[in-house]
């Protein structure tokens, strides 16, 4: 791919969240909170051979998989990602731990998506920030990357304890353009770079309660079978996923049409979580997704949906996900897309 190099880096050191390394996969019964966020030291596996080293194991904190603990002892990238027609196909959105959908101005939308468990060499394109993305990225802690913004924006970003990446602000050629990408949709960022600069920083912290494949398979979470997924967010954007049972992951759609990767590969989910939201409009044209509170929300996950409320304490704290009966909310291991869905548009789900 060809470059041509940008111009900055603004960074700020930063106190980040500590690690939570280990996981409880569930079973049918809701699993304590409080065991699922604990650190405790990790242990060695068992050996295969009577000359093996032990590998202590954990689990990935924003995906619930197993790994390697000491491939997990690094940071997480997060990064504002262009979802303009000219900006497809994204790099590496099939790599993502986590990606939330957001409006932005005329109806379009932006993501903020999170890497951690797989860094890829490159990511993008980079886009600028909005007024909601302290909210989305400050529990993960580690780096946030952007390509600017207004400045209020920014310095509502920069106030947070992440590492700030700007391309504004880049002098030292972490970021490029792409030849072959139409401007300003042509940004991107050099992830491998970018986190050997940063590898000292503590990796997130966990974010949701993980359960087994079929997680909300307990009668008490009443899910519904289901194998399509629609949400609209505008007249513009109205995404969808459809369930595939025999590789057991949710694809993607935008506008009707497949949504594909760089690779050519269908944009793909373990879990979707939808989460109606309320519009702050007091920044004039700009819409600011509102996550300080609580609203409605459905976990689809194993070809099932269930139903129930979200809910942010505060900037800091991570969404938290609990059923009609009060219980935790649990996911599958694997990767998460959050569509943050208006409550101005609408959810349907498919049987």
């Amino acid at each position: 791919m060809a470059r041509r190099n940008g111009s900055a880096i603004g960074w700020r050191p930063l106190a980040v969240l500590l690690p939570a390394a280990a996981l409880l996969l569930a079973g049918c019964s809701a699993p304590d909170l409080d065991r699922i966020v604990a650190t405790p030291t990790p242990a060695p596996a068992r050996p295969v051979g009577a000359s093996a080293a032990p590998v202590a194991l954990a689990f990935a904190p924003l995906r619930g998989t197993r790994a390697e603990w000491a491939a997990m002892q690094h940071p997480s990238i997060a990064a504002k990602i262009d979802n303009h027609e000219e900006a497809r196909p994204q790099l590496a959105l099939n790599r993502t731990d986590l990606v939330f959908e957001e409006l932005v101005e005329g109806g379009l939308t932006r993501y903020l998506a999170v890497w951690h468990s797989d860094i890829p060499d490159e990511l993008g394109p980079v886009r600028s920030i909005r007024p909601m993305d302290p909210d989305i990225a400050t529990p993960f802690g580690g780096i946030i990357a952007y390509s600017g913004g207004q400045e209020q924006f920014v310095e509502m970003m920069q106030a947070t304890p992440l590492v700030n990446l700007v391309f504004d602000l880049d002098d030292t050629g972490l970021f490029t353009r792409a030849d072959e990408r139409p401007g300003p949709h042509d940004v991107i960022l050099d992830a491998a770079e970018a986190l050997e600069r940063n590898a000292a920083l503590a990796p997130p912290a966990v974010q949701f309660v993980y359960g087994g494949t079929d997680p909300l398979s307990a009668p008490d979470f009443a899910a519904e079978a289901t194998s399509g997924i629609s949400q609209v967010f505008s007249e513009e954007r109205f995404p969808s996923w459809t369930w595939d049972a025999a590789a057991s992951v949710w694809l993607r759609s935008q506008e009707g049409e497949p949504d594909l990767d760089d690779a050519g590969a269908q944009v793909q989910a373990v879990n979707v979580l939808t989460l109606r939201v309320a519009i702050d409009w007091s920044y004039g044209e700009v819409p600011r997704t509102v996550l300080d509170g609580s609203g409605e929300a459905w976990v689809s996950s194993g070809g099932r949906t269930a139903h129930g409320t979200w809910s942010k304490a505060a900037q800091a704290s991570p969404i938290v996900l609990t059923s009609d009966d009060g219980e935790p909310l649990p996911l599958a291991p694997g990767n998460t897309w959050i569509e943050l869905v208006p409550t101005t548009g609408s959810v349907t789900f498919a049987p």
